[in-house]
């Protein structure tokens, strides 16, 4: 049995996507409008005070295309809590308006490929830093779902860890380059999801994300292993940018 790569986990994420059933949104009055957005307004604050007291955080963008219309993205310390905040939304007013399109549940990992020998990691700030993140508020958002492939001669979990460790440093080198235009979020779901992995993208310039993945794809980890599920990419929301959204 080869050695399988040991993993250090962070806080749980959930990745709501929801769709806006315009027809029901349009025949509301305008008093049931207003009702739904005040509440909507009121868990935004909650979602803030989460985040203010670093036990999560919670980020909302748009969704270009018809797979969705928003998505929200949560970070919370326990599944428990993604379910709260899941059940929360669910009660109010506003959901009544939307259709669940797709839902992703991971868990914010760090992989001891690139690990250093004797580190005890969890006593490194940047690295805890990285497991309980604050969502960054840049202007655009790229979620994708990845497998590693398990196919004959191309079967990932088959490579000896200094195989894997070796192609893993490669592609590492990558998404560094691209340190300070595109924010990564790395989140496991093996166990917990229909894929191995899910990728958060950040970037002011939506244009980094087709770069950064493109120049990925011809790097052996990419080009031979990878797999790769539907992409969803949008824009951030905010209170303000949310009401002229859903102004009629």
């Amino acid at each position: 049995m080869n050695e399988a790569a040991s993993t250090l986990e962070g806080w749980y994420a959930l990745h709501d996507f929801r769709s806006i059933n315009w027809a029901a949104w349009k025949a509301a009055d305008d008093e049931e409008r207003a009702v739904a957005l005040d509440e909507l307004q009121e868990f935004w604050k909650e979602w803030k005070d989460v985040e203010d007291s670093s036990k999560g955080s919670t980020v909302v963008y748009t969704v270009v295309g018809q797979k969705a219309d928003i998505v929200m993205m949560h970070l919370r310390e326990t599944l428990e809590d993604l379910k709260a905040v899941e059940n929360a939304f669910n009660k109010t007013m506003f959901a009544q308006y939307t259709t669940k399109s797709y839902s992703y549940v991971s868990v914010v990992e760090l992989s001891n490929y690139l690990g250093k020998e004797g580190e005890d990691p969890m006593q490194n700030p940047e690295i805890v830093a990285r497991l309980k993140p604050v969502l960054p508020q840049r202007q655009y958002i790229c979620f994708y779902p990845m497998n590693k492939k398990r196919e004959l001669a191309d079967n990932w979990y088959m490579l000896s860890m200094d195989e894997r460790r070796s192609m893993m440093r490669s592609h590492g080198m990558i998404g560094r380059s691209y340190a300070g235009k595109v924010k990564q979020i790395i989140t496991g779901s093996v166990g917990f999801d229909d894929w191995e992995w899910g990728v958060t993208l950040f970037a002011d310039d939506a244009l980094q994300f087709k770069k950064l993945v493109y120049e990925m794809r011809f790097d052996e980890v990419s080009a031979r292993y990878g797999e790769f599920g539907s992409f969803y990419v949008g824009s951030l929301l905010n209170e303000s940018s949310l009401e002229d959204m859903l102004k009629l």
